[in-house]
């Protein structure tokens, strides 16, 4: 059972501070002549040397080093970055190539680079997330023109282009076994110094080809225990904090933190293949019993945000084009019992089971519990093991657009079907969206896809999750980013 924050001994906050000693050196952030550098504290350490075509890539992102050749907005269309318009034809993407830019080494961006870096990440082995499933070849057409060309047409190129794991670097980058970032960059700030998992060190590039950078660098340690990432805020040894724990964030000004809505869903996956929820009525019964609302103040302590649907706030058109959804009427359960699997890797999980242990055996069920380490656990899962599980699950991977998650985990022939779902509305609904031009049309076969499979009780959602963000008083405009892709800009500065 969780402590609740406000009970939390000063024998955790002092470990915290002993866990500090060495990760912050100074009491403020340095300054010189042009103001302050910013300290941040990540969560996790580079996992692949901060090697773009691996998970690293959104650290390089979130330090505004790398670059993209397309940004998305808030709603997740694509915006010009490096590349300032594009067009499709058929299979075919034409993307011109920003005039002007330089990377952090001082060559030229023009299209062989563009080449370069795409290519590398498309025949990489194993490819970036972006690239599963995905074949494409890419040409240079003269100096500042760059085609993309995938096996079927794709109407997500230029959002699948956004990935920071498709970032765009100079040549220098690719000259070792691995592809190593260091002053390879195009972006407002140039990172010069990597200590292994320990810290890294960016300065700001003069020569950016955009708004030049407020602060003069970034101070970047990796602390991934979250007591002290929280200690480091609250004693003024870093101005930007990843990810507060929600047991820490009392303990915490709440003018220092801020909850940003992320793109991930806690649900309730039934297996409508066999066991007891292949009965849509039980399946409905589950629904019914589940309070989501005091699962989010009991184990959230109200940081989290109750469903409405799969898609969260942290999409903020899914709200406005949803209608109400006509399930199975419920049906009395009657002493069946049920299975529910999760697993222990996020804290709050096990709890949350508890929880709908309870709720479930109020209405008349009997239910056992299965709780272990995910890497023990998703295969049984995969293969239909339990009567249900619960699972925070991510609903915009890479592209920023969610069709991929609901064809995964909820097409017949989905590689993530918990629900072992084999649905032909379903599958034309994720059929449609899949094939939509991006843009309204494609957000309402999106939210049509949803209400298909809402109908069916597959899945239950019961919460939205919220990332708590920390930034010290004095820091200005820090992004606060629910697809976890940027930090500090360019806006960014410690007054």
């Amino acid at each position: 059972m969780r402590v609740p924050a406000r009970l939390l001994s000063l024998t955790a906050v002092s470990a915290a501070s002993v866990l500090l000693t060495g990760c912050f050196s100074g009491s403020g952030s340095s300054a010189g002549e042009d103001g302050k550098r910013i300290r941040v504290a990540h969560m996790l350490p580079p996992r692949s040397g901060l090697s773009p075509l691996s998970d690293d890539a959104f650290k390089l992102s979130r330090w505004s080093t790398a670059e993209t050749l397309v940004k998305l907005d808030a709603d997740g269309d694509a915006e010009p970055a490096l590349a300032t318009e594009w067009k499709q034809s058929g299979r075919t993407w034409a993307f011109e190539i920003r005039d002007g830019v330089t990377f952090h080494d001082g060559t030229e961006l023009d299209a062989e680079a563009v080449v370069r870096s795409l290519t590398t990440a498309a025949t990489a082995s194993p490819k970036p997330r972006i690239l599963d499933g995905v074949e494409l070849t890419v040409k240079a057409q003269g100096s500042d023109t760059v085609t993309v060309t995938t096996a079927d047409e794709d109407p997500l190129v230029p959002q699948r282009l956004s990935s920071p794991q498709l970032s765009i670097l100079a040549a220098r980058a690719y000259t070792g076994k691995t592809v190593n970032p260091l002053g390879a960059g195009t972006g407002p700030f140039e990172l010069t110094k990597v200590n292994g998992t320990a810290s890294a060190s960016l300065d700001r590039y003069d020569d950016y080809w955009g708004k030049k950078a407020k602060a003069p660098g970034i101070d970047v340690k990796f602390v991934p225990d979250g007591t002290a990432r929280a200690a480091a805020l609250r004693s003024g040894e870093a101005d930007i904090v990843e990810a507060v724990p929600v047991s820490q964030a009392a303990l915490l000004d709440e003018e220092l933190i801020t909850e940003v809505p992320m793109p991930r869903t806690n649900t309730l996956y039934l297996n409508t293949e066999q066991g007891v929820f292949k009965d849509a009525s039980l399946r409905a019964a589950a629904r019914e019993a589940i309070d989501a609302e005091s699962i989010v103040k009991g184990v959230y302590e109200g940081r989290a945000d109750v469903a409405e649907g799969l898609l969260g706030p942290a999409l903020p058109w899914a709200a406005d084009l949803r209608t109400e959804v006509k399930r199975a009427a419920a049906k009395k359960a009657s002493g069946q019992t049920v299975t529910i699997g999760t697993f222990t890797d996020r804290a709050e999980l096990p709890e949350v089971a508890a929880t709908l242990q309870q709720q479930l055996q109020k209405v008349g069920f009997k239910v056992k519990l299965d709780v272990r380490e995910y890497a023990n656990i998703e295969s049984d899962a995969l293969a239909g093991e339990f009567d249900a599980f619960i699972l925070s699950r991510a609903t915009v991977l890479d592209s920023g657009d969610p069709t991929a998650y609901l064809y995964s985990d909820f097409a017949s022939d989905g590689s993530f079907n918990l629900s072992q779902l084999t649905d032909d509305s379903v599958d034309k609904a994720l059929k449609s969206a899949g094939e939509t031009a991006v843009g309204d049309a494609r957000r309402k076969a999106v939210i049509a896809a949803e209400a298909a499979v809402l109908t069916t009780d597959a899945a239950i959602p019961m919460l939205h999750e919220r990332v708590i963000q920390g930034d010290a008083a004095g820091v200005v405009d820090a992004a606060h980013d629910p697809r976890e892709r940027e930090l500090v800009t360019a806006d960014t500065y410690i007054k």
